[in-house]
């Protein structure tokens, strides 16, 4: 079992979740955060420091959500690993609650 970031971090990119990883299994791409599957140990610490509400066990995902799984999997192959919060962009705030942001992520 592991956790999935969904689309609700694109544009946002908030790093609360990182800083309570106990494993550093977040990768950074551009425009969002993903969570390595084979790193995950399922701890479950991340889902709560979300302000976006973008994390989710994989077994529990919201409706539309499903294809993140794969795109955790996939981009966390190529994108770095994030072990530090870091500030989020200027404009995060009015992405947090932006429905339909698949088209803007940038892999």
């Amino acid at each position: 079992m592991t956790y999935v970031v969904t689309e609700s971090c694109i544009k946002c990119k908030y790093t609360d979740c990182v800083d309570v990883c106990p494993v550093d299994c977040f990768r950074e791409g551009p425009n969002f955060l993903v969570i390595d599957p084979d790193e995950c140990i399922d701890c479950t610490l991340c889902e709560p420091e979300c302000p976006a509400e973008a994390i989710f066990r994989d077994d529990d995902l919201p409706e539309g959500q499903e294809e993140f799984l794969e795109i955790n999997a996939r981009l966390a192959k190529t994108w770095p690993p994030i072990i530090q919060k870091k500030a989020a962009p200027a404009d995060a705030d009015d992405w947090a609650k932006v429905k339909d942001k698949r088209a803007l992520l940038e892999e």
